[in-house]
């Protein structure tokens, strides 16, 4: 009966919250500096994630350091050089000290009001182990049945202005630098990066929505000003697996 209830539930969010309009994606500096890797991207896939919870257009990121070492000099205070390896059974976790996403700066993308933080939920071990992904998936069922706040871990919703509102989910516990009410200049860091919520391992949740509160907003698009490895500068959203550099505003 849990289940059913469960998925009914889902179900009735994945369609209240899909986007009422099309709109033209905003452009917005990434809340991050440093090579990072694209997952569960809306350049790929539209929703990217689900309806529910103002996910249409959300993108997960891990930040993924060059082979050779370069990078831009800000680096996280804990994370490691490089990525483990995902396995199939052992180990069966890890520590999320052990992955270079974790620690690194979470930086406002642009100026504004900070509405909502959450910041004491534990950084959990990794869940990229098969059976650590099947945990995962139950884990994540059990945790849509709560608060939003049990599916993004520590977080901070912006207002950016205009009704448009960022989050950015998954954040170290204890890594928060603001607080409600706060305003912030664009590239004031937020937090850093962690494995909080419901997270396979430490990486970057972000997306816009059309308000402040993620049970009933509807998710909005924007892009971004990248550019690959191979050098070439894009304007949009870095496709699934794709490793790329932000363009900083001039």
């Amino acid at each position: 009966m849990l289940i059913v209830a469960g998925l009914l539930m889902a179900g009735a969010l994945n369609l209240r919250q899909r986007p009422r309009e099309s709109r033209a994606p905003m452009m917005i500096p990434p809340p991050f500096t440093g090579r990072w890797t694209a997952f569960n991207s809306p350049s790929t896939k539209v929703p990217s994630h689900t309806h529910s919870y103002a996910q249409t257009y959300a993108i997960d990121v891990k930040h993924d350091p060059r082979p050779d070492g370069e990078e831009d000099g800000e680096g996280g205070v804990l994370g490691a050089s490089a990525t483990p390896p995902v396995t199939w059974f052992w180990p069966l976790a890890r520590r999320p000290q052990a992955y270079p996403s974790f620690g690194r700066p979470v930086l406002a993308p642009a100026g504004g009001v900070v509405v909502a933080t959450a910041g004491e939920q534990r950084d959990h071990l990794t869940r990229t182990s098969l059976p650590g992904v099947l945990f995962l998936g139950l884990e994540g069922f059990v945790r849509g049945l709560g608060w939003p706040r049990h599916l993004l871990g520590n977080h901070v919703v912006l207002d950016m202005g205009e009704g448009v509102h960022a989050v950015f989910a998954h954040l170290r516990r204890g890594s928060l630098r603001v607080s409600p009410g706060d305003r912030v200049p664009a590239g004031a860091q937020l937090a850093d990066c962690g494995n909080s919520g419901n997270s396979s391992d430490p990486h970057l949740h972000f997306q816009l929505m059309d308000g402040p509160d993620v049970a009933v907003a509807h998710g909005l698009p924007f892009e971004w000003r990248y550019t690959d490895d191979d050098g070439n500068e894009h304007t949009g959203v870095p496709a699934n697996f794709t490793s790329f550099v932000p363009v900083r505003p001039s």
